[in-house]
């Protein structure tokens, strides 16, 4: 049984994808195009099948991809096939292409009974910050005694963003911030203070600067450094966040973090106004880093952990919802 045949087998009714559809708005141009491209063609030629790659290449999921997602495809695909069939092929190669790279765990490294230490890393304006409070919601909202270290010093504002999110906006989270202008103290303060009062979570904001790979590299080791040193296997995770909006970027900036520090891990952000979220298979093709949440609102709960099933369920849900309009 293919992807596909196993998506349909977990649906339960038809009433349930189309509130799916509504609540996950990111994909539907994509199902829109492969719909309408099932009416402009009776057969899959050679000009079907270049549309296809066009439509792939609008997601922002990378030629790389597209071309394997297509040459795939097209050596399964027949003129006998009708759209069911295409649209069940094609789902099943993206699932494939995703796979491809490497399986990876989209888990999040938490553990109970621990101190668990999430660094963030990423440019400014990608929504960091706002990435940071719904991550420190959502353990707070499970009870967890969640810590914010304020160590992005470098750009003016970024200190008083947490402080405001802390403190009217939050329920349960604390924030450290230095007196200084040194990151690092900032971070030595906020995971001594996280054992010492048996927090749960140190989330720790870092300068979202590229400008120089090489201060940028030192400047995450120094403060890992600070961490493993309390912390024997921390930092837990290197969360790099990433605007999807802002498509093949995106995946240059995975790149350079990558080069810069271990990153286990993407937070995407901004997918509830685009429909370019194949970025998420882009950087899982280029470097095998999975995306392991989503942001997809301005609320404090719109974050959920990434499924791969439920994403590539998003790509096409939206032609099930148009078929029922007919």
């Amino acid at each position: 049984m293919g992807f596909w045949a196993n998506l349909k087998a977990k649906r339960e009714t038809k009433k349930e994808i189309k509130k799916h559809v509504k609540e996950h708005k990111t994909t539907l141009t994509f199902s829109k195009d492969i719909k309408k491209l099932s009416k402009n063609y009776k057969e899959p030629n050679s000009e079907f099948f270049e549309e296809l790659e066009n439509i792939l290449v609008k997601t922002d999921m990378g030629m790389k991809m597209v071309l394997e997602i297509s040459n795939a495809v097209q050596k399964k695909v027949k003129p006998k096939h009708n759209f069911e069939e295409i649209k069940e092929i094609i789902v099943d190669e993206i699932y494939a292409a995703h796979q491809s790279s490497g399986k990876a765990n989209t888990k999040l490294n938490w553990k109970d009974g621990r101190l668990n230490i999430f660094m963030m890393v990423g440019v400014n304006g990608v929504g960091k910050t706002t990435s940071i409070a719904k991550i420190a919601h959502y353990y707070a909202s499970q009870g967890k005694k969640v810590l914010i270290a304020a160590a992005d010093t470098f750009r003016a504002g970024a200190v008083e963003q947490l402080e405001e999110w802390c403190t009217k906006r939050l329920t349960g989270v604390d924030l450290v911030k230095g007196n200084s202008k040194d990151p690092a103290s900032v971070v030595f303060d906020a995971v001594k203070k996280g054992q010492e009062n048996n927090y749960d979570l140190v989330l720790i904001d870092t300068a979202g600067r590229l400008q120089n790979k090489e201060n940028l590299m030192r400047e995450l080791e120094k403060m890992t450094k600070i961490v493993t040193r309390t912390v024997k296997d921390g930092p837990h995770e290197r969360l790099l966040v990433i605007d999807a909006q802002t498509g093949q970027n995106g995946v240059n900036q995975a790149k350079a973090f990558a080069e810069a520090t271990h990153v286990t891990g993407i937070v995407l952000t901004k997918m509830d106004g685009t429909s370019k979220g194949g970025i998420a298979l882009a950087i899982k093709d280029a470097l095998n880093i999975p995306v392991k949440l989503i942001g997809f609102g301005e609320k404090v709960g719109d974050l959920k952990e990434f499924d791969v099933e439920e994403y590539i369920e998003d790509l096409i849900s939206g032609l099930e919802d148009e078929d029922d309009d007919e």
